[in-house]
């Protein structure tokens, strides 16, 4: 059954639109979906989200750089934009912000060519993700950035079911107290397999594909 998605609330221009069911993401088994498409693909969608972020983070931390993932880039630029706006804040790069995006090896870790480098080492560096879940996706953001130097002030997100990330905050438009009932299992913890329900769709970053 393709997932039926409703508009939760709204938050100044950017809305909370969910799906309720049994989903599996790559760490774990969530009960909402929560659907981001128009905010990271829309120009308005970009420049709701960054607004209402700036909001949270402006004057809170000194930012050099954004590394931006689960395809979030456009969303940076936005926010970058914000933050930088009319002398808002004190940047060590002058009037610069560098928008970041990593590349995965391999491996499945996280790394920066040479050319690339200098966006992290010694840069205070905000993490940018759509949602966090878990946090996994942002920590490994995390130790990526502090292994090519940089130091990690913060995380950022559209949606967030948790508050902190390896003892960072976690700055979000919307947490659980707009959906009292998120729930998030690892896979072998689900309450819903062990009720037998059938996995409605596998979800990530780029939307969901249906079961």
């Amino acid at each position: 059954m393709e997932p039926k998605f409703f508009p939760l609330l709204e938050l100044g221009g950017v809305p909370l639109l969910a799906a309720k069911g049994h989903f599996a993401t790559r760490n774990s088994h969530i009960n909402y979906f929560i659907d981001v498409t128009n905010q990271k693909y829309s120009l308005k969608g970009c420049r709701a989200v960054a607004a209402q972020l700036a909001n949270h983070l402006r004057g809170r931390f000194p930012i050099d750089s954004i590394l931006c993932m689960d395809g979030t880039s456009a969303i940076g630029a936005c926010l970058a934009r914000e933050l930088t706006r009319d002398g808002g804040r004190s940047l060590s790069e002058g009037d610069n912000m560098y928008i970041i995006k990593g590349e995965l090896d391999a491996s499945g870790n996280l790394i920066f060519r040479d050319n690339a480098r200098f966006m992290l080492e010694g840069k205070h560096v905000l993490i940018l993700t759509c949602s966090m879940t878990t946090g996994t996706t942002a920590h490994h953001g995390k130790r990526s950035v502090e292994y090519y130097g940089g130091k990690v002030v913060a995380a950022a997100a559209i949606y967030a079911a948790v508050d902190e990330m390896d003892g960072l905050p976690v700055i979000s438009i919307f947490d659980t107290k707009n959906i009292p009932d998120y729930e998030a299992h690892s896979p072998g913890d689900c309450p819903m397999c062990k009720q037998g329900l059938p996995v409605d769709a596998v979800v990530n970053t780029y939307g969901f594909s249906k079961i």
